[in-house]
């Protein structure tokens, strides 16, 4: 009816050879890589490939290599900071190296749901997998893990015998601590995370080593579950208690209710009190007032969980690797001086 059915179907790789006066085989290379093609055949191709707007079948070019460049990553179904950034970080450098990504997204880590996630995601044809495992229960399931594809943990510590990528925590709440204490803080309180969780654990032993290294004395710990409500109701009880100067938490969001609680018990952040965070979410900065907090590098985190994957599926890792990225303790206006009286 006026439209040619020849016009309307994807154009394929002979097309291109064609418009760009090359064979299917030189059109194959420039599209590999290949080192031995000349510049201007490159060019010609590459040409061909925009005015044509062709896109290379991903499907057959797995049958012909044998590689799918699909990664597999088993993730917490969760919208919390850590989990949701580890995600973000994976896949942008994932994208950046030329591989797609599956996801699982899970809403327990427990081992028989990692199993099951692992093998769907291997029955789709993945190279390999990232398992982001910042609960305990998602520790114990990696290490029950049997796999046929290379598996990297993310988060979880220096617990498994597998690859591993993790955010130095410990060293991240110590330099929080620290930071507090070298302000004249005779001791640093804490808002801690559920105990579930690894960063929860890894951030409270921090803090607790760097008081006992300092010879001060440690408090009892207030525990949320990374929420500002907790943050909050937790600051209500902290604000009654005279004596406290100075508070770490574990995250920014419980920071966030905590500096609530603070205000609307007329404690004046920092004049009465101190607040650091961990993260350094986005909304930090603009706290009231702007958040101390410690800062973890997530792309980094992204780009170190992805070398190790791929250097497990060529099989050139040391398949026990541990990486530990350092965070960053950024300064802002939260955090001050110890009021003299202390």
């Amino acid at each position: 009816m006026g439209t040619d059915s020849a016009e309307l179907r994807q154009p394929v790789m002979a097309d291109v050879a064609k418009l760009a006066g090359v064979s299917h085989q030189t059109v194959s290379r420039v599209l590999n890589g290949a080192p031995h093609v000349r510049p201007d055949t490159r060019d010609r191709v590459l040409a061909a490939i925009r005015e044509l707007d062709y896109r290379p079948n991903s499907a057959a070019r797995a049958l012909v290599t044998k590689r799918s460049q699909t990664l597999g990553v088993v993730s917490f179904d969760s919208t919390l900071y850590g989990p949701a950034s580890m995600l973000d970080g994976i896949e942008q450098a994932a994208r950046s190296a030329g591989y797609f990504v599956s996801v699982a997204s899970l809403r327990s880590l427990d081992s028989r749901s990692v199993q099951e996630a692992v093998d769907r995601l291997r029955d789709q044809g993945v190279e390999g997998v990232v398992v982001i495992a910042p609960q305990i229960s998602a520790v114990s399931a990696v290490a029950k893990l049997s796999s046929s594809v290379p598996v990297v943990a993310v988060g979880s510590g220096n617990q498994t015998r597998v690859p591993m990528v993790s955010v130095d925590n410990q060293a991240g709440a110590a330099a929080a601590t620290r930071h507090l204490l070298d302000l004249g803080h005779r001791t640093v309180h804490h808002l801690g995370g559920p105990s579930g969780w690894l960063e929860s654990q890894d951030r409270q032993a921090g803090w607790r080593q760097t008081l006992e290294a300092a010879g001060a004395r440690v408090p009892q710990v207030h525990s949320g579950d990374w929420s500002a409500r907790s943050g909050y109701q937790a600051g209500l009880r902290l604000a009654e208690d005279p004596e406290v100067g100075a508070v770490f938490c574990a995250n920014d969001h419980m920071a966030l209710g905590l500096l609530r609680a603070m205000h609307e018990a007329g404690r004046s952040i920092p004049r009465d009190i101190s607040v650091v965070g961990f993260d350094d979410i986005h909304e930090a900065a603009y706290f009231t007032p702007p958040l101390t907090t410690v800062r973890q590098d997530f792309g980094e985190l992204g780009r170190r969980a992805l070398e190790l994957l791929v250097d497990a599926v060529a099989g050139v890792g040391q398949g026990h690797e541990h990486v530990m990225i350092s965070a960053e303790l950024v300064l802002r206006r939260s955090s001050g001086p110890a009021a003299a009286h202390r």
